[in-house]
């Protein structure tokens, strides 16, 4: 960690993860270890969705040192929006129920813990992927302003289940909110399929796991070629759309030989467009939250982000 850096705002979700009720004393506890390792940290909680981005970018207007994510994946996004593009790094202490990037780095599940590790991290410059929303056809013209993502997004099942998600039992059970969308979603989701545009060729499937990391949502690694460091995505697809055929991939999964089975491709790239085959909405997620429709374009932004990273990564 640069010297110079002598001063931190911690932004953090006070509803997000579990053991809500400690979080605090766990946080007033990480800021007394950064303040005893010479960095002052004032604290930020957010107070309604998207509040995350707007703290964020007052702290890049502020030219604060260091921007610390305190919550979940969604915490987290909202704090790379709105740090995306400037050069102020941005830390993490993992306080949400699936906690993808701080599987990625390494970092502890243990806010003091993770504290600990920032004064000795290292800051490396990464790429960021952008969902945009399209105008309709493989051209790709932007319609509508886009959404930065740090570790993962996708198109089909796993949109449908974060657009629908119940707002409140996430609030109150995490994880295991999306559990129960997902088996809802077994039995009534139509599997529509999507037309799929990469590396000048044309797929079909019914979803796309577009990956920036290896781990996906709870205990799976989906795209475990993938890298935060590598200017690239890594993309899955699965062209099935039986809910036979998919309720076969829960054990490959749990297993780890989801590559090997029928109707699975993976391949890297920089881009990708994705729109819906027959016209039936097909659902876009980033990062576990909802950005709607397709058709969508997913890129990649280099040099787009300052992350701390523990030292030796």
């Amino acid at each position: 960690m640069p010297h110079e850096i002598k001063d931190a705002l911690i932004i953090y979700n006070p509803t997000s993860g579990r053991k809500r009720q400690r979080r605090f004393a766990e946080i007033e506890h990480a800021a007394r270890i950064l303040k005893d390792a010479g960095i002052i940290a004032e604290l930020a909680p957010t107070t309604a969705p998207g509040a995350a981005s707007k703290i964020a970018r007052h702290a890049v207007d502020q030219r604060r040192g260091m921007v610390i994510a305190c919550g979940g994946d969604g915490t987290i996004n909202e704090i790379v929006n709105g740090l995306a593009g400037s050069h102020v790094p941005m830390a993490l202490l993992p306080a949400g129920t699936a906690n993808i990037l701080a599987k990625e780095l390494g970092i502890p599940w243990d806010i003091p813990r993770a504290a600990r590790l920032i004064p000795g991290a290292d800051i490396r410059r990464i790429a960021l992927g952008m969902a945009m929303p399209t105008n309709g056809n493989h051209s790709s013209a932007i319609s509508r302003e886009g959404r930065y993502f740090l570790s993962v997004a996708g198109a089909g099942p796993d949109g449908a289940i974060v657009n629908c998600v119940h707002q409140g039992l996430k609030k109150s059970a995490g994880v295991f909110a999306y559990w129960v969308e997902g088996f809802r979603q077994l039995f009534s989701y139509g599997f529509p399929k999507m037309h799929i545009h990469s590396s000048g060729q044309k797929r079909q499937a019914t979803i796309i796991v577009v990956g920036r990391a290896s781990h996906y949502g709870g205990p799976f690694k989906i795209t475990t070629e993938a890298s935060l460091f590598e200017d690239s995505f890594e993309f899955l697809t699965n062209s099935k759309s039986s809910r036979l055929g998919y309720l076969a991939c829960l054990p490959a999964m749990w297993m780890g030989t989801l590559r090997k089975m029928d109707g699975i491709e993976t391949w890297k790239s920089t881009e990708v467009i994705c729109e819906s085959a027959d016209g039936e909405p097909v659902y876009a997620q980033v990062d576990g939250e909802p950005v709607g429709p397709l058709p969508m374009a997913f890129r990649i932004v280099p040099d787009a982000l300052s992350i701390v990273t523990p030292a030796a990564q």
